[in-house]
């Protein structure tokens, strides 16, 4: 710093809101305010911008540049004036990070919020942000640690805006700065921790200053700190501060030791480490003195530069640009004074610093002589002799602004280099120079969203309806493209519409409100693709259509594994939901998705979307995916054994030898190989045996032409043996050698262990041009291919050959023949649109009975639709390629193992619960005398809560839901519908859910914070995988399931129930059929047929699947005596009286003529005198509920 620094200008902040007068604050109205003006509390120069920041204790924050003098850039109020002061501001390349005492924010230099987190008492992690003093930046640059006067600090993420971690802490730190290798946090009490930036666990503790520190500053290894003692003086009601008359400093180097500290004439207020010279100091006394002093020096005397012009109230806060060519001092009148050489203007604050875009202000309006006289045809325009330039004639308008031509990379490739530029064949089917109608063109391609079924509902109901009661539905059929069909939609140079991404739209009824079978006229289920990480889909549907892969999983299913983390359990949950979506439904895979998401190997391979920051490409997501999965199958089949292994057996073992049941499953997916890696300088060499799941194709070299001038074609079969005998050179550590060098590495089948597997996936690892030329040869990929394995060498066929193979005598029984399943292809959309899966697939291999033909469908996410076998098997590089290829042995196409449906593990049912409530016991079914059936009925109701809220988009007074809320399921309930226990649970399960939880929604659940809580919870808690393991045993042991609304239960609870096993009293008192088209609700279904009041106080699940199962009852005895029709009249006329709700109060009750109560009766017609009731809905009421008087159901309520 030079001698000739001075102040530069000056700035006040916050202003005054008043005039003091003795105290007190004279607003400008003249009203008395008992608060005291707004001061200065944070100070800093952003790091990346040319700007100053200034705190206020009115939450008001406001950003300066230098402009001769200072220009106000920004200023705005981040927080309220109760949260607190602004405390501290953070800078990073996405803007500024300011604290206060009670909120962390985050926003650009523009005052544009990034994320607020704020003080919240509800909130479970909020509301510890009570008394925020200092934060810092760990050791990522992408999460700051927040401290204060609490018990309790937090990590946040800047990317999410979200509180990572909690860290417990007996410390109230005030000052927090990063070194280079610690967190320096200085405390109430005089102290300054040295913190581990990663653990922030105390590594050291240096006693700065006897009773309190005011001030540090940290840079590189060396922190100094300004501070003082405590005096308790006589009659004054605190302790006086006591500034020390030094700087004390500390070297974080190898020493790690407190350095002399260095004296000073007057009181240290503030110091500051110079920003470019490492042991140089900048300190402030309290009345402006500012002092240059040598930290390693201490000896020498301090240089004072020059005495700071502050007010009598003295210096509140100081700070140094990162330039070292400023400085700042703010004094206690709210006036910040910049300091600078005057030699060198304009002032920089930072070295590499921009200015931030200044807005351009308004040009000022052109003077007018404005007058009664003046014509108003002269104002606003300027005098013209010609028409204007923009009077078109109407002949002449047209459109602008269209699209531009869309120039495929396919026909880019086949352009030629001229010296004019480049040229090619004209084939876009348009003349030479002729505009094309490129609006027109993408209305063409657009994707049609069908109508909700609400509105086709809607229309149907308000159109004409036929004179012919007998017409015929047409049933959408699933019936195979012609193989002569000559159009294939993937050599087209754009992805066809069939291939494009699907997006689910929300209607106000949710997503039940959304018209899947337009996109699905299949008998094959798909699968939605709102949730997270949906990118599996694809992955999924083609495991379950692969037989021996779905066998494994229903079969291990079917055990009593119970464990959380079991992917396999969750694979043949949704393979069963596949299997029992009527018609071609639409299942989702939540809850494995979920599981997932939870496994820590998903997370450390990268498989989970939400947690990469910077996600790899699909298609490289879902090849991990595939090798993630077939690796947890195996680990996951072999700790628990299967309900049944006889298809295995079939297939593999011989009848006197039977095979383990380890042994399985390394048959169906292990291949045993031998890795050999060879030193090329030594030749020393070692070999280790291991298993393998996956196959990564390896492509070979690109091949020249040979003497006939002809480049022979590499086959599939080729490439296949290439890739399992794979030998390529690779880095590595040579032990004899003693360092890394280049080593020859060898793999090859273990040919005594083991054959190549059953099922047999490859990864097509495309990244190199010949493999993409090989794959757009068209027929390249077989439907067949043979192997065998003669010892450590491997023999591919395919074609003529593999039909030659299967005929020579000496082979047949050696040679293990292969069917294609599917392929998981790489779909990339031009920009907006984002790349995804989808999965072509034979259907054909799973089915029952083998059919005539292969029967090959397109899987995108919902959308299932069949195609041939040449659209199939034809991949376009340009926007269709591979990415996972399965095979599957033909021995074992259409068959199956359904013995785990009769060996069915029910040890979940009879378990005992741990906790039980005082009322509404939960008698576990009796094994002996209760055992469920076929002919076995339960009433099931559950409770949900909210994880997330919906996602609702604002736009052109349009409201669109983007995503839904999330709901989880809380509370399942399931109560006998038979037998002497009719009517009481035996199951009555709470859910525990790890994680946020948005809302409990108490109201219609009767679920209260601490319920879902281990540690606080009374009831009886289950994992979500205990709680489905006793849905799906009593669904596949054939039981019938009764409630009310159980589509959008079952929904949630993620699980699929033929329609043959439900029996849902929303439907089965449905009004449709009496023009009425509304549906009617529990609460007013059990008043008005039962004469019972539920939910009086809140919803609980038991009441609720009582009085289903009792609506059930009684509709089946209406059935029988033939009164349905009556009683469903019956009830549309009382509920039309009293608007489909149950009266709140009731005197009286029914007088038997369908009157209502006397309490809150609506307007009625007058009653006869006989008693009766006049008019045609009398008549109607006489006929119909009150005339259907069948006997009472068994009273079960008093057990």
């Amino acid at each position: 710093m030079e001698a000739d620094w001075e102040e530069i200008t000056r700035v006040t902040f916050p202003e005054p809101e008043g005039v003091s007068v003795g105290g007190l604050s004279i607003s400008q109205h003249g009203h008395q305010q008992p608060q005291p003006n707004p001061y200065p509390t944070a100070v800093g120069f952003d790091t990346n911008n040319e700007l100053m920041w200034i705190g206020g204790s009115n939450g008001r924050v406001a950003s300066y540049y230098y402009a001769r003098p200072l220009e106000r850039y920004t200023a705005w109020r981040t927080q309220p004036e109760e949260a607190g002061v602004i405390r501290q501001f953070l800078f990073n390349d996405k803007g500024v990070i300011i604290l206060g005492t009670k909120t962390v924010h985050h926003t650009n230099c523009r005052g544009i919020d990034h994320w607020m987190l704020h003080y919240d008492e509800k909130h479970e992690i909020l509301r510890s942000m009570k008394h925020l003093l200092c934060m810092s930046f760990t050791s990522k640059h992408s999460e700051i640690l927040v401290a204060g006067a609490q018990e309790t600090m937090f990590v946040i993420d800047l990317t999410k805006g979200e509180v990572v971690k909690q860290h417990p802490t007996e410390h109230h730190y005030m000052i927090m700065k990063k070194s280079r290798a610690y967190i320096c946090a200085a405390t109430t009490a005089g102290s300054v921790h040295f913190l581990d930036p990663t653990s922030f666990q105390i590594i050291k503790t240096w006693q700065a200053h006897l009773a309190y520190i005011n001030d540090m500053d940290v840079r590189g290894d060396l922190v100094v700190t300004c501070g003082g003692t405590v005096k308790h003086v006589p009659n004054q009601p605190g302790p006086t501060r006591n500034p020390d008359h030094y700087v004390n400093a500390f070297d974080l180097s190898r020493n790690a030791a407190s350095l002399k500290p260095v004296s000073l004439a007057v009181a240290a207020a503030h110091a500051r480490l110079h920003p470019k010279m490492s042991s140089t100091a900048v300190v402030v006394a309290p009345h402006g003195q500012v002092y240059v002093v040598d930290l390693l020096n201490p000896n020498a005397k301090p240089t004072v530069i020059k005495m700071a012009s502050v007010s009598p109230m003295g210096v509140r806060l100081f700070e140094v640009a990162p330039s070292a060519k400023a400085f700042v001092i703010t004094d206690g009148e709210c006036i910040s004074h910049l300091w600078g050489s005057p030699t060198k203007l304009p002032l920089k604050f930072t070295d590499m610093g921009v200015l931030p875009p200044i807005p351009t202000p308004p040009a000022p309006p052109h003077p007018m002589d404005w007058s009664v006289e003046t014509p108003l045809n002269t104002i606003g325009m300027p005098f013209y002799t010609v028409p204007l330039f923009s009077s078109f004639p109407p002949d002449m308008i047209s459109e602008v602004g269209a699209p531009p031509v869309q120039i495929t990379q396919a026909f880019l490739a086949s352009l030629k280099k001229a010296e004019f530029g480049w040229y090619g064949p004209n084939t876009r089917g348009t003349l030479r120079n002729q505009v094309e109608d490129t609006r027109a063109a993408l209305e063409r391609n657009a994707l049609k969203t069908p109508k909700f079924l609400s509105e086709m509902e809607r229309e149907k109901a308000l159109s004409p309806r036929p004179k012919s009661s007998t017409a015929m539905v047409a049933k959408p059929a699933d019936e195979t493209p012609s193989e002569t069909n000559s159009i294939v939609e993937s050599l087209k140079p754009e992805p066809a519409e069939i291939y494009k991404t699907y997006e689910i739209k929300y209607s106000k009824f949710g997503v039940d409100d959304f018209n899947f079978r337009h996109f699905n006229k299949t008998a094959y289920a798909g699968l939605e693709n709102q949730i997270s990480n949906s990118y599996a889909n694809p992955l999924l549907q083609l495991m379950n259509y692969t037989p021996l892969l779905r066998n494994l999983a229903l079969q291990h299913a079917a055990t009593s594994c119970l464990d959380d983390s079991c992917i396999l359990c969750e694979l043949g949950f949704v393979f069963d939901m596949l299997q029992k979506a009527d018609g071609g439904g639409t299942c989702h895979a939540t809850n494995m998705l979920t599981a997932l998401s939870r496994n820590p190997d998903a997370l450390r391979e990268k498989l989970i979307e939400e947690e990469n920051k910077n996600p790899p490409l699909l298609t490289n997501m879902v090849q991990g995916l595939c090798r993630f999965l077939f690796g947890q199958t195996v680990k996951d089949y072999k700790r628990c054994p299967p309900a049944s292994t006889r298809l295995e057996q079939s297939i593999f073992a011989s009848p006197r030898e039977p095979l383990a049941t380890e042994t399985i499953v390394d048959k169906v997916l292990t291949m045993a190989v031998k890795r050999s890696h060879t030193c090329r300088f030594c030749r020393n060499a070692y070999t280790k045996s291991e298993q393998s799941h996956v196959t990564d194709l390896l492509y070979p070299a690109p091949k020249t032409a040979g003497r006939t001038g002809k480049v022979t074609q590499t086959t599939f079969s080729q490439v296949l043996k290439m890739s399992v005998e794979r030998e390529t050179v690779i880095k590595g550590w040579c032990s004899s050698c003693r360092q890394y060098l280049s080593l020859d590495h060898k793999r090859t089948v273990d040919g005594s262990v083991s054959a190549v597997p059953a099922v047999l996936a490859l990864n097509a690892a495309i990244n190199s041009p010949e493999a993409r030329r090989l794959w757009a040869t068209p027929g390249w990929l077989p439907q067949e291919i043979g192997i065998i394995i003669d010892g450590q060498q491997v023999f591919c066929y395919e074609g003529n050959e593999l039909e030659f193979m299967n005929n020579r005598t000496e082979w047949k029984g050696k040679i293990a023949v292969y069917s294609l399943v599917g392929v998981v292809v790489n779909i990339e959309e031009a920009p907006p649109l984002k790349h995804h899966l989808a999965a072509l697939i034979n259907v054909a291999h799973s089915e029952a009975e083998p059919p005539s033909q292969a029967k090959w469908h397109l899987f995108n996410d919902f959308s299932v639709r069949p195609v041939s076998t040449a659209e199939a098997l034809a991949f376009n590089m340009t926007w269709k390629s591979p990415s996972v290829i399965m095979y599957h042995l033909k021995a074992a196409n259409n068959r199956s193992n359904p013995e785990w449906k009769t060996r069915l593990d029910t040890s979940v049912l009879f378990r005992e619960p741990r906790r039980q409530p005082a009322i509404n016991k939960c008698q576990p079914l009796d094994r002996q005398t209760e055992m469920p059936g076929p002919q076995s009925v339960v009433a099931l109701d559950a409770e949900f809560v909210q994880r997330k809220n919906e996602e609702i988009h604002h736009s052109a007074g349009v409201t669109e839901t983007i995503r839904p809320k999330q709901l989880s399921l809380a509370r399942v309930s399931v109560i006998r519908g038979e037998g002497d226990k009719l009517g009481s649970p035996f199951i009555d399960d709470y859910i525990s859910i790890k994680g946020h939880i948005d809302n409990y929604l108490t109201e219609y659940s009767g679920i209260r914070e601490g319920d879902l809580d281990p540690r606080t919870s009374k009831h009886n808690l289950v994992s979500l995988k205990v709680a489905y393991k006793k849905l799906w045993v009593l669904l596949n042991l054939g039981c019938k399931f009764v409630g009310h609304g159980l589509k959008s239960d079952l929904r949630v609870i993620n699980i699929q129930i033929p329609r043959a096993q439900i029996a849902d009293t929303l439907d089965l008192y449905s009004l449709a059929g009496l023009a009425e088209r509304r549906t009617l609700s529990l609460k007013f279904l059990s008043w008005c047929v039962l004469e019972e009041k539920i939910q009086v106080t809140t919803h609980d699940s038991i009441e609720d699947a009582r009085a289903a199962l009792m609506l059930y009852r009684r509709y089946l005895e209406a059935e029988e005596e033939g009164m349905v029709e009556p009683m469903l009249t019956g009830i549309l006329n009382k509920g039309r009286r009293y608007k489909f709700k149950p009266p709140l109060e009731t005197t009286t009750k029914d007088d038997g003529n369908g009157s209502p109560p006397t309490s809150n009766a609506p307007e009625a017609a007058p009653a006869a005198a006989d008693g009766g009731s006049t008019g045609t809905t009398a008549s109607v009421s006489e006929d119909g509920l009150d005339k259907f008087n069948p006997r009472k159901v068994e009273s079960v309520f008093s057990a």
